[in-house]
């Protein structure tokens, strides 16, 4: 593969298909089950409000849940990932899917290397992809289990850890595409000098950019190349990605 062709990093969840409409709210479910339970070993029974702060505002201010989790309630980082992603066999998986037809074509096409970079744990991730049937144009699979910095979890929007996937990889920063739903995440990757796609069609209120609504008109920031309502729209805005 010539040293010219980009390398695309795609998030999943709400980027390659919608997340929001069933898995978010399931996987918010368990996770506030297992919160009420750390919660209630420390003060007793919590209110359906209290976990519901802590799931979000731990999410709002470190990037991911289970980073306030971990660091404020020493829970096991595995054990909280097994328990919140547990969503059933692979059918009941499969009913909860939503996305569009047409993605693997859509891969095929774009020139350079995919990889996968997920915020989600790996067996999680694996079977959304084998749902999908997008597992074999991914070259590299990087989830949440593979972003330690210095024995630290640093997942996105984690500068660290992206400087560290640069290194790790041989990539130049200048090579690659973040495709994501978070402008959290896309911050970052641009300063380091990554070109940023901002993928829009699967936003609701919170996922946006950890606000209680939507930015504004989705105005694309100074830090996002391009803006696409779904990832098939980016073969026809490769240029402004170059």
């Amino acid at each position: 593969m010539p040293a010219s062709s980009p390398v695309w990093l795609f998030d999943l969840d709400n980027t390659l298909h919608d997340a929001s409409h069933a898995i978010f709210p399931a996987i918010s479910a368990n996770m506030n089950v297992y919160i009420a339970r750390v919660l209630t070993n420390v003060d007793g029974a919590p209110s359906q409000a209290q976990v519901d702060a802590a799931r979000i505002g731990y999410w709002r201010r470190y990037g991911a849940t289970l980073l306030g989790m971990v660091r404020h309630h020493q829970v096991d980082a595995t054990d909280f990932l097994r328990e919140t992603h547990d969503l059933g066999a692979a059918a009941s998986l499969g009913q909860m899917m939503k996305f569009e037809r047409g993605l693997g074509r859509l891969l095929r096409r774009l020139p350079g290397r995919k990889i996968l970079l997920t915020n989600a744990p790996r067996n999680y991730s694996r079977a959304v992809l084998r749902q999908l049937g997008l597992q074999r144009h991914f070259d590299r699979h990087i989830a949440i289990e593979d972003m330690h910095v210095h024995r630290q979890l640093r997942p996105k929007p984690s500068k660290l850890m992206l400087r560290r996937l640069l290194r790790k990889h041989g990539l130049a920063a200048r090579r690659c595409i973040l495709v994501e739903d978070t402008l959290d995440n896309l911050r970052p990757a641009h300063q380091l000098g990554m070109r940023t796609a901002w993928v829009t069609q699967y936003l609701r209120a919170v996922e946006a950019s950890g606000s209680a609504s939507l930015p504004r008109m989705l105005k694309r920031p100074a830090y996002v190349d391009v803006k696409v309502k779904s990832v098939r729209q980016l073969q026809a805005r490769l240029q402004r990605l170059r």
